[in-house]
């Protein structure tokens, strides 16, 4: 079944389930016994298939999973995933929705708080379970320090929410050069969040640690972890890259020197050449800025560069000298191996394999083995 689905779609993402595992695995072993996780599954976990990874994740007992908007969540509900799932960008044209699955709110705004409130008093909520995110430093969504009184007395006076967990997100945990930095927003989360639950009427979970934050500060490992690119193997020492993106050649040609390859006639061959066309171009989630020799896929091993600029659907690369290449024979556009492997890719891009990841679109099938 694997060998056909890769013949009728001829690009496809192959991912590794047993290494998402093991990654799992590895995050536990660090972790003091009873520290939860949370696996990020937002933007199709990645690039990698919400569903089939959300799935996996709840056999192996994870104790939440996290998506960025509430459509996110109800997909996953409606696929039969029933652990508990935190919402990040909820709104509030959104919440009626989000109760109606069982879905739980980050809650980042006095505006957001009131409304929510509002909505579970009318669905006759009663503790029903929100996500108190605390501004440490990120200043991109969170409640502040000269916020605590407040939203205090707000939690108090609001018997249709109960809060499960305080958090913040730490903005360069993955960067030395900002490690004063990182340590001082963990501090002030340890002081805000302490001050905030000591106020409340029954034991709340607090966490602030990513994938980097997880490996680099214990510290700040609290009750909870937050588990994104590492669960997908990137940014933690000893994890699997779970992922490859492969692809068949269609046709090869063979060019005389001085011919050029490709629109804008930007691929100008300098000796006789063997050019192969590949189904797979920007459409697809292979970026445009990639031509021009910027990436080499792997043929039988061997780097064949991209010639002349990607298309829409397709493009074309370099394969002379390589033995033994045919019509059908495998092209792998990124991998485990060294110089072709996603962070390769990123750094070629000049950007982090996050939105390399979540670039490839959905017409290229995912197949989990």
């Amino acid at each position: 079944m694997k060998y056909l689905n890769e013949k009728i779609y001829g690009t496809v993402l192959e991912v590794s389930t047993a290494a998402i595992t093991r990654n799992l695995e590895r995050c536990r072993e660090k972790l003091p016994a009873g520290t939860g996780i949370i696996p990020i599954v937002k933007a199709s976990a990645y690039g990698h298939g919400a569903y089939e990874i959300a799935a996996l994740l709840e056999r192996q007992g994870v104790d939440y999973l996290a998506v960025a908007f509430t459509s996110e969540g109800i997909a996953l509900r409606q696929n039969g995933i029933r652990v508990p799932i935190i919402v990040f960008n909820a709104d509030a044209d959104s919440f009626e929705e989000l109760i109606r699955h069982r879905l739980e709110p980050e809650i980042y705004n006095f505006v957001a708080l009131n409304e929510f409130v509002t909505q579970a008093q009318k669905q006759n909520c009663d503790r029903y379970p929100i996500h108190i995110k605390l501004d440490t430093g990120m200043h991109r969504l969170g409640f502040g320090a000269r916020d605590l009184d407040a939203l205090s007395a707000a939690i108090a006076a609001a018997d249709s929410v109960k809060v499960a967990t305080i958090f913040s997100h730490l903005a360069a945990a993955d960067d030395p050069a900002h490690d004063d930095f990182t340590r001082r927003q963990i501090a002030d989360f340890n002081s805000l969040s302490l001050s905030l639950a000591a106020g409340l009427p029954y034991p709340v979970r607090r966490h602030i640690a990513n994938t980097n934050g997880t490996v680099r500060f214990p510290e700040a490992r609290l009750d909870m972890v937050r588990l994104g690119i590492g669960l997908y193997g990137v940014g933690m020492e000893g994890v699997e890259r779970v992922a490859s993106l492969r692809t068949r050649i269609i046709s090869i040609a063979e060019l005389p020197a001085g011919e050029t390859v490709g629109y804008g006639r930007c691929g100008v061959l300098t000796r006789p050449s063997h050019i192969a066309t590949i189904p797979i171009g920007y459409a697809d989630g292979l970026n445009r800025r990639l031509s021009q020799g910027a990436w080499s896929v792997l043929v039988n091993g061997h780097p064949s560069p991209i010639v002349g600029n990607v298309c829409m659907d397709s493009c074309m690369i370099d394969i002379t000298g390589i033995q033994g290449v045919e019509v059908g024979g495998e092209a792998v556009i990124f991998s485990s191996a060294a110089g072709n492997t996603v962070e390769d890719m990123a750094a070629a891009l000049g950007t982090i394999p996050y939105e390399v990841m979540t670039s490839i679109s959905a017409r290229v099938k995912r197949i989990y083995v």
